[in-house]
């Protein structure tokens, strides 16, 4: 079987099943195409001897009729997960060296199901950005090129090198964590699906926190299928998360009919926003028609506190971030900055933490730390929690009214260049989060799927957003939507 690397989550398995081939086969060709692709800096840490000695046991599953549906599957996790004996440094100086004793609950989650870790993948410093420019181990980059410009472009962020990893088919599929849209956002920009599900549906126990009340882990794979596969396998109640929903995890899989008939899909007219592209606009309006064609009814809605939603998202992320960061202080783990003769702990505390944190971690930390203050928490902190609330309360009338999904683009534009935004002010690549951080301050599920290609030729997402605890019927809408729009385009091999 040639080109083990492009199959997807299902093909693979079934393959798996038949005897077509096996895992070591499987995880040996994806660790070829990983060396193969060290330009991309997706993979940060590269994890073969564990991959291989994980894909032999596999087999011997397999072969012994043990065979869950992850079994033997080679996946890419991001650095942000805990994963016992191999580096964990959430993309950070401050956390060099730190090799975790233990597992976080999704990866050993997907290990007890047999899933294969190739490696560690590339992200935003502490899922801190939506470019992938702030990580200590460089620029991850998307295998995607704007017709026949070589400028090397953004995978998106924070889950940069995951979301770059499954489009080059470097694996067939990643973890990635989404606290403003950082499962997303990449997954449009590089042409693959990613899902947000239910704040409480996947553990949050092991991944190291950004916003505690945002974050989210969710897969990026290359079909709406493999998501739906993946994610029964990373969901799931954790007694060690008192975050974590006791619910029943549905077959997310068996759900996928195709069928929504009779489905109302919203379409808020607050996400049509002054200086949208309108090749963004038309592809919305292209979405909206393919899924009216295959029996959904479009309904115009309101959400009208979502203007606020982004001023509000960057308040509480970073008080949360500055209270989360607190932690690292070059005392117990990480690194800690070498010392002057009579310097303190105050100084130790305060060269770590400016030699370990990169410039977007100072600024969120500072900003946070700001509107956590005395005499401003009422005036920032309080005010964008009560407009969380109003937000949180517009989806839930929308939903009341009969609505089953809401259908918005995914990000304001295609992938840009890597650093063309360096110079911009931080506001303008915070924009770049507009149609996602709803979601999670609503804590709803959310996916994104491709839909089109640019007049660059670069991928261009959708974004769905469910009822809360309803992923499976949230997916079987995007698989209609992904059936309908027939998004085949990969990128060419350049690297």
């Amino acid at each position: 079987m040639s080109d083990l690397t492009k199959l997807t989550v299902a093909d693979a398995r079934d393959a798996l099943r038949t005897g077509d081939v096996t895992s070591v086969e499987l995880t040996e060709a994806c660790l070829t195409a990983i060396d193969g692709a060290d330009a991309l800096g997706a993979f940060v840490h590269k994890t073969p001897e564990i991959a291989l000695e994980q894909a032999g046991a596999a087999d011997a599953r397999i072969k012994a009729g043990d065979a869950p549906d992850m079994c033997g599957i080679p996946m890419g996790i991001k650095d942000l997960f805990c994963t016992k004996g191999v580096a964990s440094q959430a993309a950070s100086r401050i956390l060099e060296g730190f090799k975790p004793e233990y597992e976080s609950t999704v990866t050993s989650q997907l290990f007890d199901a047999g899933a294969v870790m190739l490696g560690k993948l590339n992200m935003d410093e502490f899922a801190m950005g939506s470019s992938n420019e702030t990580s200590c181990y460089g620029n991850a980059v998307n295998p995607w090129r704007r017709g026949n410009d070589d400028t090397p472009l953004t995978p998106g962020g924070s889950s940069g090198g995951s979301a770059s990893a499954v489009a080059a088919d470097l694996c067939l599929a990643a973890t990635g964590t989404d606290t403003g849209g950082s499962i997303r956002q990449p997954a449009a920009f590089t042409g693959i699906v990613g899902i947000k599900p239910t704040y409480g549906r996947c553990s949050r126990w092991g991944v190291v926190a950004f916003a505690s009340s945002l974050d989210q882990a969710g897969p990026m794979a290359k079909t709406v299928r493999d998501a739906a596969i993946v994610l029964r396998t990373m969901a799931g109640h954790d007694p060690k998360d008192s975050t974590s929903a006791d619910l029943a995890v549905p077959d997310f899989e068996a759900m996928l009919t195709g069928d929504i008939r009779g489905k109302k899909i919203g379409i808020p007219a607050e996400y049509r926003m002054e200086g949208t592209p309108a090749e963004i606009e038309k592809l919305w309006a292209d979405g909206a028609n393919m899924l009216r064609d295959a029996g959904a009814e479009i309904v115009d809605i309101s959400l009208p506190h979502a203007k606020y939603a982004l001023p509000a998202y960057y308040v509480i992320a970073p008080a949360e971030a500055s209270s989360n960061l607190a932690r690292y202080d070059g005392v117990r783990y990480g690194h800690r900055a070498k010392l002057a003769q009579g310097d303190g702990i105050t100084e130790m505390y305060e060269k770590t933490r400016a030699e370990g944190f990169g410039h977007e971690v100072q600024r969120r930390v500072m900003v946070g730390t700001y509107v956590l203050s005395a005499g401003f928490y009422d005036a920032y902190y309080n005010r964008a929690r009560k407009v969380r609330t109003l937000i949180k309360k517009d989806f839930e009338d929308a939903f009341a009214a009969g609505i089953d999904a809401i259908l918005t683009p995914a990000t304001p534009s295609a992938a840009f260049g890597l650093g063309e935004m360096t110079e911009a002010d931080p506001v303008q690549m915070y924009l770049n989060d507009v149609f996602t951080v709803t979601v999670n301050l609503a804590g709803l599920p959310g996916i994104s799927v491709p839909a089109g290609i640019d007049k660059q030729g670069l991928p261009l997402g959708l974004q769905l957003i469910g009822r809360p605890w309803e992923e499976g019927d949230l997916l079987n809408t995007a698989y209609a939507l992904e059936n309908a729009a027939g998004f085949v385009e990969k990128p060419s091999k350049w690297w």
